[in-house]
């Protein structure tokens, strides 16, 4: 049974979804589809996602295919109460509320997969860590599953890598549908969306340092950019560094980074990657948040314990004084800002992702039982259907390779 804040507030969910509806023709193709065809009949889906109103048109569609919906959060400050009441109307199992506190956090994973779930759909690995650590009993059941986000993809491949993955999962970020255009644009629109509505401050000429040059930190370096902010780029790996170089980007360690930035953003899916020795040379008022998955990239704990005194400067702004009168202002609590803060990704963005999620679940739900290897790339032809798909909504053609022209590339005697 579900568990969530109140049901008396799915009015304003249906809205939000509905406007994501409107907003996602991909979907919406995939949903009719779907209600004909009876892909995941007889079988039970459990997600783990940011329980916003993309997401929950993700579960609709999914459940409009014959599947047994059983959904939670995976974010404390991501989930809206309202959307999870207006899915737990649609008949969708729903256990998930804000601010739930991190001992209720993992309850509500633990409810999810006690329904003995086929298909798992994670977004940053806590579903499959479960299934691997407490719940073991329950792999049975489990045909295979789909990640999200880069930081999951992270944790599965070690995992992978001590032989220790259990059953197959699609790395749904790896697919081109998903990190170029989800990761770029729809992580540098929405985490300028979070920081702007949260702060009411200009981003024009002030410092913006980044750290991390991935798909999601150049999608952030370029809306900064627009937005008249100079970027700074904090990376570890020499390659990422000098493609930022050639992008027109500032590039230095931390530690000096610390000095001068004004906005501090991390999209690196590591941890303390700005630390107590980082504090120590920030300005009075320098402003962190993080867009990684997991809360570790900021040492906001260091922070909580240190400060000689603490205030909510507005929602989302905890303000953190330093021995020397320093403020230091984090948002969100160091959690996705982006979620945390706002409303994630665009609509039309996630359109392309969830639609990749649905068809490899579907993959999974056709061929799972068949597949040798652990870590499954996104089928080619799925990609390449999404991508057509999303082209013909958008209004617009391509051109295709004449015989003469395949035969050309496909021939060893160019």
């Amino acid at each position: 049974m579900s568990s969530i804040r109140g049901i008396g507030l799915a009015g304003s969910g249906k809205q939000k979804i509905e406007w994501v509806k409107r907003n996602c023709p991909l979907l919406t193709s995939l949903k009719e589809e779907f209600e004909q065809t009876q892909p995941f009949k007889g079988v039970k889906i459990a997600l783990s996602v940011h329980m916003e109103a993309k997401t929950a048109y993700l579960c609709l569609v999914l459940k409009a295919g014959g599947a047994e919906v059983y959904a939670t959060g995976s974010n404390p400050l991501s989930t809206q109460d309202d959307v999870a009441a207006a899915l737990v109307e649609e008949g969708i199992e729903v256990f998930a509320w804000y601010n739930c506190t991190e001992e209720e956090y993992f309850a509500n994973i633990r409810a999810v997969l006690e329904h003995d779930c086929n298909i798992i759909i994670d977004d940053g690995g806590d579903l499959v860590h479960m299934l691997h650590t407490e719940m073991k009993d329950k792999v049975q059941y489990v045909t295979g599953g789909c990640e999200e986000t880069t930081t999951g993809i992270i944790r599965l491949k070690a995992m992978a890598a001590e032989d220790k993955l259990l059953f197959p999962m699609v790395m749904v970020n790896e697919a081109d549908c998903k990190h170029f255009f989800d990761n770029r644009y729809g992580t540098g629109q929405s985490v300028f969306d979070g920081i702007n509505r949260t702060t009411n401050l200009i981003i024009a000429g002030k410092n913006i340092v980044i750290a991390g040059y991935g798909w999601c930190g150049k999608g952030c370096a370029m809306r900064a950019k627009g937005l008249g902010g100079k970027v700074i780029i904090t990376e570890v790996n020499p390659v990422k560094a000098i493609e930022a170089v050639m992008d027109g980007f500032e590039v230095m360690p931390m530690k000096e980074a610390a000095k001068i930035g004004d906005f501090f953003i991390t999209v690196t899916g590591c941890t303390d990657v700005i630390t107590e020795e980082d504090f120590a040379e920030m300005k009075d008022g320098a402003i962190l948040a993080n867009a990684g998955h997991f809360d570790v990239e900021v040492d906001v704990a260091w922070l909580r314990a240190n400060a000689v005194n603490t205030m909510e400067m507005r929602k989302n702004i905890m303000g953190y004084q330093q021995k020397d009168g320093r403020w230091l202002y984090v948002l969100a609590d160091g959690r996705l800002v982006n979620l945390a803060a706002g409303d994630g990704h665009p609509a039309e963005i996630m359109d392309m992702s969830f639609a990749i999620q649905a068809l490899s679940a579907k993959y999974l739900v056709e061929h799972g039982k068949e597949l040798t290897e652990k870590l499954i790339k996104v089928p080619e032809e799925v990609d390449r259907e999404v991508a057509d798909r999303k082209l013909a909504f958008l209004g617009k053609q391509i051109d295709t390779l004449t015989e003469k022209q395949r035969e050309y590339l496909e021939s060893s005697s160019l």
